[in-house]
């Protein structure tokens, strides 16, 4: 059996349990739980489950959920400490951080 390469598998929110969940086909491998208001998604636990762990799932996890929030014209609070380092090593998603300042600059 040959492992899913993460970029093939689906990164989807499930707005009625609260989290984005990251799928192979129909198994779930993990999940992002957050909390959200009208400005900002509050990241609070990131779970990679066991057979999963050290493959990439969980940075394609918040890298998908991060993405859906950029799309959404939202902000991100990292409160789990592995999207506080996914943000630190990815400096695309910088501008989404609840945290930094807005820029001001203007054209």
């Amino acid at each position: 059996m040959t492992a899913t390469p993460p970029a093939a598998l689906d990164v989807v929110r499930n707005d009625d349990e609260s989290r984005y969940e990251i799928r192979d086909g129909d198994t779930l491998l993990g999940f992002a739980a957050y909390q959200e208001t009208p400005e900002l998604v509050v990241f609070t636990h990131t779970e990679v489950f066991p057979g999963s762990e050290g493959k990439g799932v969980g940075g394609h996890l918040v890298g998908g959920a991060l993405d859906d929030v950029r799309t959404r014209e939202l902000r991100a609070l990292p409160v789990c400490p592995f999207v506080q380092a996914y943000l630190q090593r990815h400096p695309e998603y910088a501008d989404l951080d609840y945290r930094a300042p807005r820029s001001t600059a203007s054209d």
